[in-house]
């Protein structure tokens, strides 16, 4: 055997002699990985693919809590679309959904186009406009919009003011999408913030450029602003659709759990809520929860699917 080969095979032997241990210690960095997993799997077993696989079968059950479910197959599917409240409900998150969030999302962008400017006193500013956002959908929000919106509340009061009638907007049904989309737009801050960092990663060059080519303001903003902001304000999009889908708290705290006045409060999960844990129909608020999952991932779908005709990243090429 040559020096080479000598040396060839002392390697292999001592490859051949460390890897038990080499095996070993792998095994061990793996256990450590997974007793690190170990909580968050618990979690997510128990806390939320356990309940999902649950509620999917009870949405094919009739369940009050009290008693084990009876299979009805699909009874609670067909029920829904006969009933009148669950229309309403539907109606009443749809008018939120496409009203409120391009409202939001369009004020979210202007200020954050107001920010972008170099100003003395700037992050107080951006501070002041993301503290609503700070504070979420909480239930002591809720209260004190409630109260400014009820009879004789600040709102009542600078309405008659300026020569409006009596009357909160707590109990008049045609006021009060206009008082919820108010409260969601309020909390613009989230998207506010994400805007103003994309804001941040447009080249000051292109509107150096325009700005020879004679392009006024409007043209810059349609030509390179939202171009540009494309992938920023899909995101945005699609994360402040699904969650005006999710509204709940404000909705109960407002209409004291009744979705009154005249079911113009009527949201889908105050629905969903009221049929499962006040009328006990388990089965049925199940059946709603995965109809909302459904059509949420269709128009999740869909914004994907038409985005590539509308998003532009940087550096891609068509």
């Amino acid at each position: 055997m040559s020096l080479t080969d000598e040396a060839t095979g002392t390697r292999a032997v001592t490859s051949t002699k460390s890897s038990p241990a080499r095996r070993s210690r792998r095994a061990a960095e793996a256990r450590a990985g997974y007793a690190f997993l170990a909580p968050w799997l618990l979690g997510f077993f128990l806390l939320t693919a356990g309940p999902m696989l649950a509620s999917l079968y009870l949405a094919f059950t009739n369940y009050n809590m009290f008693a084990p479910p009876k299979w009805v197959g699909l009874d609670n599917f067909i029920q829904l679309f006969n009933d009148p409240r669950y229309i309403q409900s539907v109606k009443v998150t749809g008018i939120y959904v496409l009203v409120g969030t391009p409202i939001k999302l369009a004020s979210a962008l202007a200020v954050a186009m107001l920010l972008n400017n170099r100003r003395r006193g700037q992050g107080a500013y951006r501070s002041i406009f993301y503290a609503p956002s700070l504070i979420g959908a909480s239930v002591s929000i809720a209260i004190v919009w409630k109260a400014m919106f009820i009879d004789d509340g600040i709102v009542d009061q600078i309405g008659q003011f300026f020569g409006r009638d009596a009357g909160g907007w707590v109990g008049d049904p045609s006021m009060t999408m206009p008082m919820m989309i108010l409260l969601t737009v309020w909390q613009f801050g989230a998207p506010m913030v994400i805007f103003l960092a994309g804001l941040k990663q447009i080249p000051t060059e292109l509107y150096e450029a325009a700005e020879m080519d004679g392009a006024g303001s409007a043209r810059k903003f349609l030509r390179i602003t939202l171009p540009m902001l494309s992938p920023v304000l899909f995101f945005n999009l699609l994360l402040e659709t699904i969650h005006s889908f999710q509204i709940f708290g404000s909705a109960f705290i407002i209409s004291n759990g009744t979705g009154g006045p005249a079911g113009s409060t009527m949201f889908y999960t105050l629905y969903l809520y009221l049929r499962g844990f006040t009328d006990f129909r388990m089965g049925y608020a199940s059946a709603m929860a995965w109809v909302l999952v459904v059509a949420v991932g269709l128009i999740t779908f869909i914004f994907f699917k038409t985005s590539k005709q509308w998003v532009h990243y940087s550096g891609e090429t068509k």
